[in-house]
């Protein structure tokens, strides 16, 4: 089956079957392909939290007490749940530590070309500290290319998987201490396999049509 039909099923998963775990080679398979999900600049400003236990589950759901109840049984009926965060900014220490990687990893034939990548990453951070101001907005948009390959990761290995923004970032990043390492939560993805009871599976799919989406030139 097609990724893209693969996706229209799985991307909408709203009950949980609690008692189905996702097998460890399926959760290796996924957090290797997020761990290369492509970002501007190789910037990577992303840090990933799974929870697989009854007790991780239950701390990332306590960001979704209050108004977002409501997504509560997503988290913590999920075989595993994965919070996406953002960096709160570029560092000194992030920037040298992306470019002795990219060494270690042979991205570099000659001096030159480490330091032009090094000045090309740089020119686009100054470019929205400075200039456009919305550096963390930036990087936040770099995470949610992380969670478009997320997203299809799952889906190629037969998983289902919800994204919710309903959730206290403030309260979670609190339980995580993720303010502390220079982090703040983006956006949650419950995974595991949808329950027969789900309702939403049953529904047909609503989406603009394509003469209206696509413009062919």
């Amino acid at each position: 089956m097609e990724l893209a039909s693969l996706a229209k099923r799985r991307y909408t998963t709203k009950a949980f079957d609690a008692s189905r775990k996702i097998p460890e080679a399926s959760i290796d398979a996924l957090l290797e392909q997020l761990r290369h999900s492509p970002s501007s600049v190789n910037s990577q400003p992303w840090h990933f939290v799974i929870a697989s236990t009854d007790e991780g589950k239950a701390r990332i759901a306590k960001g979704t007490e209050g108004g977002f109840a409501y997504n509560a049984p997503k988290v913590l009926k999920a075989s595993h749940v994965i919070v996406l965060c953002s960096r709160n900014d570029m560092t000194e220490e992030h920037l040298q530590a992306l470019l002795e990687q990219e060494a270690r990893d042979g991205r570099f034939h000659s001096e030159d070309a480490r330091v032009g990548q090094d000045n090309a990453r740089r020119g686009y951070v100054a470019l929205h500290r400075y200039d456009q101001k919305d550096l963390q907005h930036w990087m936040e948009k770099q995470t949610y290319l992380a969670l478009g390959t997320l997203l299809l990761g799952a889906a190629a290995l037969g998983l289902d998987a919800t994204p919710m923004e309903g959730f206290d970032f403030k309260k979670l990043d609190e339980e995580l201490g993720l303010r502390a390492q220079g982090l703040t939560s983006l956006v949650l993805v419950a995974l595991g396999y949808r329950d027969e009871a789900d309702f939403n599976a049953g529904l047909p799919k609503s989406r603009l049509p394509a003469e209206q989406l696509f413009t062919h030139i």
